[in-house]
């Protein structure tokens, strides 16, 4: 019988409630169906990677701590007979918000970004110039869950100045105008199993905060999303995730339109607990990606 690794990561309390439920529904789910599935850690030097026929990247969350390794990780997995859901080479590729610039190339209606390189300093006034606005997000190139995340005016940028510039001789950020339909509106989110739309959820920031995350107070709900946003939606998907078993489409309504924060394709929560037959969904795309798999060896 197949072996298939369930990828998680060392919890040091960052994450908790319905990301914990989410993760231990979706194992015992696997297991009741007869699937011989273990849950490993990613940066686990102990696991011999050789043993699984498949990994499922369910939550390295931490990745974007340890980039670097994460990097030799995949390397190193590429290597091996081992099939790796969502496929190592588009993982690759997201881990770097320098993948927006791709996606922006292409047509995608991205939200609109300055790149701070590692190594540069951070000039307020330029960026702020460039991107007419009168708030700035910026975050690291590769992050996740709001880490060195600042929202800044211009009075808070010329005190952050400091700081960035000790971040960017670390690692590389981008700027982006603080998008008011995040405070107005949410941020919604749109999941897909093999390319199949699944469920949305429209995420919105507790009062007084930017960050929509649950764990920094956001709360969800399931509202039915407008049509033209979703068929943006999975047309970014049919285009730049070929292949995955699962891709999340984060953005926000701008004039009727969808504009794209992220397109998450290496660990996103997907919101499973919030609607009903997600997590049979999930199952069903995970199987055929697996019979695929079995077809292609034939």
């Amino acid at each position: 019988m197949q072996q298939i690794a369930l990828i998680t990561y060392t919890d040091t309390g960052n994450y908790s409630g319905i990301s914990d439920e989410e993760n231990s529904k979706l194992y015992d789910l696997l297991t009741e169906k007869g699937l011989r599935v273990s849950l490993q850690i990613w940066d686990d030097p102990a696991v011999d990677w050789s043993q699984f026929d498949f990994l499922i990247l369910k939550s390295p969350w931490d990745y974007f701590d340890k980039i670097d390794a994460f990097y030799t990780w995949l390397d190193r997995l590429e290597q091996l007979p081992v099939r790796v859901l969502n496929p190592v080479k588009t993982v690759r590729w997201n881990a770097d918000k320098r993948y927006l610039l791709d996606l922006q190339r292409q047509g995608v209606n991205v939200v609109p970004t300055v790149w701070l390189e590692k190594g540069s300093m951070f000039n307020a006034t330029d960026v702020f110039a460039q991107l007419g606005a009168g708030q700035l997000i910026v975050k690291p190139s590769v992050s996740g869950g709001a880490k060195n995340t600042f929202a800044l005016t211009p009075e808070e940028a010329a005190a952050s100045t400091s700081q960035l510039n000790e971040l960017l001789q670390q690692e590389s950020f981008l700027a982006q105008p603080f998008v008011e339909e995040i405070k107005t509106k949410g941020e919604w989110s749109f999941l897909f199993f093999n390319g199949v739309y699944s469920h949305t959820v429209l995420k919105t920031a507790k009062p007084g905060d930017f960050r929509v995350q649950h764990f920094f107070g956001g709360t969800v709900h399931t509202p039915e999303p407008p049509a033209a946003l979703l068929a943006t939606a999975q047309t970014i998907v049919d285009r730049h995730a070929p292949g995955c078993l699962y891709a999340r489409v984060d953005g926000v309504e701008q004039n009727g339109e969808l504009a794209l924060m992220e397109l998450e394709l290496i660990e996103p929560f997907l919101f499973m607990p919030m609607s009903e037959g997600a997590f049979e969904r999930y199952y069903e795309a995970l199987m055929a990606q697996l019979q695929q798999a079995q077809h292609a060896e034939v």
